[in-house]
């Protein structure tokens, strides 16, 4: 069986994509935050007004009407079926790139104190720019990636003291 996102929109709509639906959309960046689809003929005219990464939450307008989404990865599928929590991120001790992508820009140097959900880098991606935010609150020990540096899915991004 094929993994799958799903994308929950506004809580009562739930669809299901999966990696080759995703690679099969015509899709072009027309400015920092709006996008042009095509699929199956018809034109979709995409704004990203609010994301939030780490909750995997993004607010939309689709032909300018407003929509609330959520993303479950199919990592997120497998720990749900597994009967893990996924909220263990308090305790984590890295950030690592959620998939492949290209570094745009870092917020953050070694030593410097942050709190929950204070921005760290821009990570491009899927024609996207992500904010990956702090997870917890603590303190920058290492930076182990660059500005302009392309990265590959679970590559350590920065650790933490």
């Amino acid at each position: 069986m094929e993994e799958s996102y799903s994308i929950m929109v506004n809580e009562d709509h739930e669809f299901q994509l999966t990696q080759e639906d995703i690679v099969q959309l015509d899709v072009l960046q027309t400015s920092k935050n709006t996008f042009h689809i095509l699929k199956n003929g018809q034109s979709y005219h995409i704004e990203l007004i609010n994301r939030n990464f780490n909750d995997l939450q993004y607010i939309v307008k689709v032909n300018g009407a407003e929509y609330t989404t959520s993303v479950k990865t199919p990592l997120l599928h497998l720990i749900d079926k597994m009967g893990f929590a996924a909220n263990g991120a308090k305790n984590i001790s890295s950030i690592e790139a959620p998939m492949p992508g290209l570094i745009l820009d870092i917020m953050v140097k070694e030593g410097q104190e942050v709190n929950e959900n204070d921005p760290l880098l821009i990570l491009e991606a899927m024609k996207m720019e992500n904010s990956i935010a702090s997870p917890r609150n603590g303190v920058v020990k290492k930076i182990s990636v660059n500005q302009g540096e392309a990265v590959d899915k679970k590559q350590i991004l920065l650790t933490f003291e």
